[in-house]
């Protein structure tokens, strides 16, 4: 099953998130203050996706590892979850490079 970008609306700010084919949440965006803003949004991710060289690797404060993915302006488009251990945030990474490039959006806004 292939993966989606689910956008939401939170108030009166916007968000997606790009999902597995199993439901899971592979990445979280930022809140943008427009529908097509977030929409923007949606296509950066597509664009960068792909490519690892837009990922950055990091840990929180309590060591979980997780990731951003960055647009080529340097500009954060979403974060990963925190993971249990590098292992899974590369499988993670792997997820988003696989979903990310050619999944649909459903609109929930």
């Amino acid at each position: 099953m292939p993966g989606k970008f689910v956008l939401n609306r939170s108030g009166t700010q916007f968000m997606f998130n790009l999902k597995a084919g199993n439901h899971e949440t592979i990445l979280t965006s930022e809140r943008y203050t427009s529908k097509q803003a977030a929409e923007g949004g949606i296509a950066s991710c597509k664009t960068n996706s792909g490519t690892d060289s837009r990922y950055v690797r990091k840990a929180s404060t309590s060591n979980e590892p997780y990731f951003v993915l960055t647009a080529a302006n340097g500009q954060t488009v979403g974060r990963s979850e925190m993971y249990s251990s590098t292992v899974a945030m590369e499988n993670g990474v792997a997820s988003c490079k696989a979903n990310g490039p050619a999944a649909p959006t459903k609109d929930e806004t």
